[in-house]
């Protein structure tokens, strides 16, 4: 194999859709929320830093790799080569030998639950949304899916054909989305079916997605991202005097239950000078991992079933 090839640049897509409500902590706040989930600064979009990402997936391929050649779990120091290698060294006084080969960017927003009217819920998206995953689809190499000819505007919306979601007949055809309504001025199929396709991995899910994606407005999305997340009181109580203990009430946010989100993988030959592995090696094996682990745990509260996450990759 040539230096050239060794050396060329693989990527993928990590789509993340969540199964249970996820809290990718941004630390504490002095608003409202003490602890809010992490946000894009210019948009106010929800996402998870691709730092955090990054680690979730390393101790999975950890767990896996291990698995696989029967190394103790308890040597969680003595990480094996590839881990190494993928990921770079994990001890603090040898982080400067080598980087690892696989970088990993925030994960971003794709479709957002919302509550309606009819149909239980829809996903929405936008126009921003969907030329951003164009554009990273590109830097992969991968085939974009084909964007409606026409964005609706404020207080209108893209609906799938014969959707459950529709409310009313003919010209006065609309949708409910928590207290607003939205009138329907065309359709999103195209878009509906490119994601049950590939950004989803179970027939359900696939199923679901293709007759409740809708497409908003930038404006109309980011007031749902913004605003319609769960919210939830912490407590801890005085057994004793059956009240809560002093500074033990908090309030945390989370990100619904069929929150999807995507990350970019992108993977260069090792550099690493005690293993030799090329950049579509490094994605493979990443990709065998997710593919035997199929769901991740995701931000804060482990313990209480927060943060599970379906999750699969999109090569090119």
């Amino acid at each position: 194999m040539s230096n050239a090839t060794k050396t060329t640049t693989q990527g993928a897509l990590l789509f993340i859709h969540a199964q249970t409500a996820l809290h990718p902590g941004s630390g504490t706040a002095l608003g409202t929320v003490d602890l809010p989930v992490q946000r894009e600064r210019h948009t106010g979009w929800p996402n998870i830093a691709g730092s955090a990402l990054k680690g979730v997936l390393r101790d999975a391929c950890r767990e896996r790799i291990h698995q696989k050649t029967g190394q103790p779990r308890k040597v969680v120091n003595e990480e094996h080569s590839d881990v190494v290698t993928i990921f770079g060294p994990g001890k603090v006084d040898e982080s400067s030998a080598h980087a690892g080969a696989l970088t990993v960017s925030d994960a971003r927003i794709l479709a957002y639950p919302v509550r309606s009217l009819r149909g239980v819920f829809a996903w929405v998206t936008c126009r921003s949304v969907l030329e951003r995953l164009c554009r990273d689809l590109t830097l992969i190499g991968a085939e974009p899916p084909s964007l409606p000819p026409t964005w609706p505007g404020e207080h209108r919306a893209l609906v799938p054909t014969n959707s459950p979601l529709l409310v009313g007949q003919s010209a006065q055809v609309t949708i409910v989305l928590e207290e607003f309504d939205y009138k329907v001025v065309g359709p999103s199929d195209a878009v509906a079916k490119w994601l049950a396709d590939h950004a989803v991995a179970d027939k359900f899910a696939q199923d679901r997605m293709k007759s409740h994606l809708v497409v908003l407005s930038d404006d109309d999305f980011t007031h749902f991202v913004r605003n319609a997340t769960e919210i939830v009181a912490r407590i801890a109580l005085d057994y004793e005097r059956k009240t809560v203990k002093e500074g033990a009430l908090f309030y945390q946010e989370f990100l619904p239950a069929e929150t999807l989100m995507y990350s970019v993988l992108l993977a260069n030959s090792s550099r690493n000078e005690k293993a030799s592995m090329d950049a579509a090696e490094v994605l493979d094996k990443v990709r065998q991992c997710l593919e035997d682990v199929r769901v991740l745990q995701i931000g804060g509260d482990e313990t209480t079933g927060k943060g599970l996450c379906a999750v699969h990759v999109l090569q090119s």
